[in-house]
């Protein structure tokens, strides 16, 4: 069985929308077509510029693959270590153990007809060869369309070297795209010659045209061959004769370059330092100062837009804005050649640390929600910011910081794996500062907890707990106590987890900390109360919880103290309230992404199904349930408290169904995805399972000053 859960995207692909023409290169696309059919592993390469990333998107289009075609983008993957979490993240898959990710994807692939389509490889060549090999090895319905400068250099690869467009459609591609810069323009016996000319110099490179046509609103076609001719005549001694393709374009983007303002180039220059997609807020802050004013930074985006030198793509997020490879490279040279590269790398981490620090305040808010997609959507970015601090000499104390800072996004959305990354990447650096490590150290040990790994997850936990002992930091203190009594409550220790919850939440109060952690904290002690048959208490301190959330609009908290409440009802008999509260639940913690508090929602609705009197539904929901816990960790964490609602519907299933029939149903529940068993548990209600969570409205407006550095609290959110 496999050991994954997929969240609600899309079940047939991710491949972007086109939003523009694509042109030409019908024979090509026919020609690979035939290449996926006979062979699992075609790469398409090229030089920059050739539109390889475009022209393998739309053949994967029209690839009839079952379960449909998924395209990673690896571009802006900078760290080896993270291209198989990149993957995993792409695939939509959701893995909250502590397994490595390779291992989910051979687990996840193996059973599934797909085409992967792995896009901007080249500089990551040795660990993509290496993935890929184990994959199309362990993985008979796996193919794979890979995009880059170079081959992947494997056994069975087929090789498709992507040529620039012929003259004619070169030219067809520049009246396309220039008609959008320049409404009514078209290609006449007048322009017509000049465009040809301007598409043969520019070696029928799409980006190198795109760029030409660009430049349409202020210069005709013959201005732009004129210049462009002066420009290549300096390159080749005043000859004609043809400068290798990899220099045209250089020398395309260069001359696009040279026609650019001094502050179109200034800003060209330093927007290289993001990593993907970037929005006009962070632009402003990180790449304003020292010759461009903020206030002009939308007014000179908008020219290098106009320009092609720009894209901009509507996301879940808000309106976003990505700058090509090739272009950005060529950005970067003169970053650095300007010696402000390190000034802007530290003005990126500035602005990505604030965004995170303001993100984990309102998580405890309405804005939950969109906080969750903001943090989503600005992932590529947050990477850059750790990698850049985990590497920069004298920065340990920041990628702590900042490692710490997004545990609500390591916890509550699904991210346990690639939290214990950073964060352990962290912990072994040697840091100044001792709240930022302790910080790092407890959410550390919460993942760590989550997972499953309860030895590691003890050390740091009592790591922190020695050093906030010593220093004074009454605040890590409180957090690595209520950790150790989480780990206490799944380790059946009731007793003892009752304990350390009562101390840390007193803590919590004495500091005047309060938060999703703190609400946790009580939904936690609820569990070891009921576990231990004292109900009344138990529901009584969630629907203090369940006040406290609606009050301030915390939703991720609500989903496991209306688990509490459920149990509650369960016991009383109250199987009607007791579905409401789970089904309320299992919504939520399916918007969020969160794996842990959907199984376990939909283990309890099981018994709540049963003894509804529907056993045949009941002994499927726990086979949906068996198929997601692989990627939780341990089923129920392997604590007989939890596995007792487990044991008593399925003696009960048993009983009523027999064991045959009851193994057929838990068969059929196990082949249902996630997405298909939340549909199934919701279906009684009539709810539509939640998708996508809402896109964030616009950060409080001193998000413009970004924090940088540890607050005073180390780190903690308060109410």
């Amino acid at each position: 069985m496999r050991g994954f859960q997929r969240s609600g995207r899309s079940p047939l692909g991710n491949l972007p929308l086109e939003l523009n023409t694509f042109v030409g290169r019908s024979t090509e696309l026919a020609h690979l077509a035939e290449a996926l059919e006979t062979s699992r592993l075609v790469t398409v390469t090229g030089v920059g510029g050739v539109g390889k990333s475009r022209f393998a998107a739309r053949g994967a289009a029209r690839t009839d693959v079952r379960d449909g075609a998924w395209r990673v983008d690896l571009s802006a993957v900078r760290e080896p270590d993270l291209v198989e979490h990149t993957v995993v993240e792409a695939l939509s898959l959701t893995d909250q153990t502590s397994r490595p990710p390779r291992q989910v994807l051979l687990e996840d692939l193996a059973e599934r007809q797909l085409l992967l389509v792995l896009d901007g490889f080249e500089h990551l060549v040795d660990v993509c060869a290496s993935l890929v090999g184990e994959l199309l090895r362990c993985a008979p319905g796996l193919r794979v369309l890979a995009v880059g400068r170079r081959p992947l250099d494997l056994e069975g690869e087929r090789l498709f070297p992507l040529a620039p467009l012929a003259e004619h459609e070169a030219a067809e591609l520049f009246e396309d795209r220039a008609a959008a810069r320049v409404p009514g323009f078209a290609l006449d016996g007048g322009n017509r010659p000049d465009v040809r000319e301007l598409c043969r110099r520019l070696d029928g490179i799409p980006l190198a045209v795109e760029l030409a046509a660009g430049r349409l609103s202020t210069l005709s076609p013959a201005q732009l061959l004129s210049r462009l001719e002066d420009r290549f005549r300096l390159l080749t001694g005043g000859g004609r004769d043809a400068l290798p393709r990899h220099q045209t374009l250089r020398t395309a983007i260069g001359w696009s370059h040279e026609l650019c303002t001094p502050e179109e180039r200034l800003l060209w220059s330093r927007l290289s330092v993001f990593a993907g997609q970037f929005d006009l807020e962070a632009a402003e802050y990180v790449c304003s100062g020292e010759g461009l004013h903020s206030d002009d930074v939308l007014d000179v985006l908008g020219e290098l837009l106009a320009q092609s030198v720009l894209s901009r793509e509507e996301t879940a997020a808000g309106v976003r804005y990505r700058m090509l490879d090739t272009v950005g490279a060529y950005g970067a040279h003169w970053l650095e050649a300007t010696g402000d590269g390190p000034r802007l790398r530290r003005r990126h981490r500035d602005w990505y640390m604030g965004l995170a620090t303001w993100c984990e305040l309102d998580w405890f808010s309405p804005r939950q929600g969109e906080v969750a997609t903001r943090v989503e959507t600005e992932l590529p970015n947050l990477r850059r910011a750790l990698e850049h601090c985990l590497t920069e000499p004298g920065e340990a104390h920041l990628g702590q910081y900042l490692a710490g800072t997004l545990w609500f996004y390591w916890v509550g959305c699904g991210r346990l794996s690639e939290g214990r990354h950073w964060l352990q990447r962290g912990v072994e650096l040697d840091s100044d500062r001792d709240q930022s490590r302790l910080k790092a150290l407890w959410v550390l040990g919460y993942v760590a907890v989550l997972q499953g790994d309860m030895v590691p997850a003890l050390t740091a936990l009592q790591e922190c707990r020695a050093e906030a002992d010593r220093t004074g930091n009454a605040t890590a203190v409180a957090y690595a106590e209520h950790r150790t009594g989480c780990l206490a409550l799944l380790s059946d220790d009731m007793p003892h987890a009752e304990s350390l919850l009562r101390s840390a939440l007193d803590r919590y109060h004495v500091i005047g900390e309060l938060n999703s952690n703190v609400l946790m904290g009580q939904v936690e002690l609820a569990m070891a109360l009921a576990f231990q048959g004292d109900l009344p208490a138990a529901v009584n301190l969630c629907e203090d919880v369940r006040q406290v959330c609606e009050d301030h609009g915390e939703r991720w908290a609500l989903a496991y103290a209306l688990y509490v409440l459920a149990y509650g009802a369960q016991a009383k008999g109250d199987q009607a309230r007791a579905r409401r509260l789970l089904e309320e639940g299992i919504g939520i913690g399916h918007a969020f992404n969160d794996l842990l508090g959907t199984v376990l929602a939909i283990e309890l609705l099981a018994l709540v199904t049963a003894d509804e009197g529907d056993p045949a539904e009941a002994a499927l929901l726990q086979g949906a349930a068996s198929r997601m816990w692989p990627s939780v960790g341990l089923p129920l964490f392997g604590s007989a408290y939890y596995n007792a609602p487990h044991e008593q519907c399925e003696a009960n299933a048993r009983e009523r169904l027999g064991d045959g029939r009851y193994e057929e149903c838990v068969r059929e529940g196990a082949r249902l995805g996630q997405e298909a068993a939340v549909s199934r548990a919701l279906a009684r209600a009539g709810v539509r399972p939640l998708g996508a969570l809402s896109a964030p409205r616009a950060l409080p407006p001193n998000m413009r000053k970004p924090v940088v550095s540890p607050t005073s609290k180390g780190g903690e959110t308060t109410g």
